[in-house]
């Protein structure tokens, strides 16, 4: 049976907007190579009371419960008195961990505290595991349910003991179980229109199992499979995700989670081996800038114009004055124009060209505030499309980047 795992990070300080708890993330990556799942996560500050009962909770529903930090010597580590107390166990002196204890500060020649021998208590039944890095041993405790971990909370400690000591113990506790992943980097559809599309598809299973994430313009689907071998978890993958990826087509920009859409761009741009140029308005540099965030990007991107008023338009990119009277920098003609000029001046094979309202001033009844033109010109032509976004000036400028970028991958797409 898969088994799942707890994780609880105690410390008042990771309840302030000072310091986070990374040490969490380790756990999980760690514990996900091993096929478990973490389905809570808690931060608990140093309250022995609030602790006692949060582990208490803990070890009754979930298979493996790890707390990490509150081992030190001082009055506020409270970790090993409240999980004492939350599992009816007693706190043991280990004479093994007294003797550890005295020697590591013989040898930082050190006198040792009073306080530093509450290091060396261990819960009832529990088993040390060396730190070599610190004072304080973690603990591992075979419970009803699986396990209960004690580790120390400094990263240059935990990360090795997590390593070295804890999993090849939970080896022993965790069936055989993979868990692969498939990730879809989605864009040019809503949310919600993406989940009416392919809710009916993964609604169907519950393992794998769905996560649908958003930020403006860029969507990510992830499929988490968890079954008893890397066969079966990639079969059932393939299962799933074969007919999210056939249904949402060309809006699927990536499957690989760390691959932004400039560098899908950038990979596009190189297997063609051609060069982009970029000619903004209201995006004031955001397409070039978000190019140009690649490493390597001087292979393929030539330069940017950034032409915010008529008079630059006019002077750098050579939009007639005629067509800006009779369209207004906000039109299709302007955007045909800017795109024409970055193409002829940079000798690029394919230009980018961004102009529209990003509020919150401007626009017309109709060019309202939020429409922008985008045109990409290259070797067969130029293409120009009108779009449409809510929101303030920043969502405005944010999504209009993106459209630009996505509307050059689909060009580079259809050339081969």
């Amino acid at each position: 049976m898969a088994k799942n795992a707890e994780i609880i990070a105690i410390g008042s300080e990771l309840l302030t907007p000072e310091r986070v708890d990374t040490n969490s993330l380790i756990i999980t990556e760690h514990l996900n190579l091993l096929g478990v799942e973490v389905v809570v996560k808690q931060v608990i500050g140093d309250d022995r009371e609030r602790l006692t009962a949060a582990i208490r909770a803990a070890v009754e529903r979930t298979d493996i419960v790890i707390l990490i930090g509150g081992l030190g010597p001082t009055k506020d580590d409270v970790t090993r008195d409240a999980a004492a107390a939350a599992l009816g166990r007693r706190l043991v002196l280990s004479l093994e961990q007294e003797s550890v204890l005295i020697s590591r500060f013989r040898q930082i020649n050190r006198p040792m505290a009073k306080n530093n021998l509450r290091q060396a208590y261990l819960l009832e039944g529990a088993e040390a595991m060396p730190n070599p890095n610190g004072t304080a041993p973690g603990q591992f405790l075979s419970t009803n349910r699986g396990a209960l971990a004690l580790l120390p909370g400094p990263p240059r400690e935990l990360k090795p003991m997590v390593a070295n000591e804890l999993l090849p113990r939970l080896r022993h506790v965790v069936p055989r179980q993979v868990i692969r992943v498939r990730n879809f980097r989605i864009t040019g559809i809503g949310e919600s229109d993406l989940d009416t599309l392919i809710a009916p598809i993964y609604s169907k299973y519950t393992n794998p199992v769905t996560t649908v994430l958003s930020s403006p313009g860029d969507l990510f689907v992830q499929l988490r499979a968890r079954c008893e071998t890397e066969q079966e978890a990639i079969a059932l993958l393939r299962e799933v995700g074969n007919p999210i990826a056939e249904i949402l087509g060309d809006r699927v920009y990536t499957e690989n989670a760390e691959e932004p859409l400039e560098a899908v761009i950038g990979r596009l741009l190189r297997k063609h081996r051609a060069k982009v140029a970029t000619a903004e308005s209201c995006t004031g540099g955001l397409v070039a800038a978000r190019i140009t965030d690649q490493p390597g990007s001087s292979d393929y991107f030539v330069g940017g114009y950034v032409t915010y008023n008529e008079a630059q338009k006019r002077e750098i990119l050579g939009v007639p004055k005629e067509i800006l009277a009779e369209h207004s920098a906000v039109s299709e003609p302007v955007a045909t124009a800017m795109a024409k000029g970055a193409l002829q001046r940079s000798g690029a094979n394919y230009a980018i060209s961004v102009t529209g309202y990003a509020g919150p001033d401007g626009g017309t009844d109709f060019n309202p505030v939020g429409t922008v033109y985008i045109g990409i010109a290259g070797p067969r032509g130029i293409e120009v499309k009108r779009i449409r976004h809510g929101g303030d000036r920043q969502r405005i400028r944010t999504l209009a980047a993106q459209s630009a970028l996505d509307q050059l991958r689909k060009i580079l797409l259809k050339a081969g």
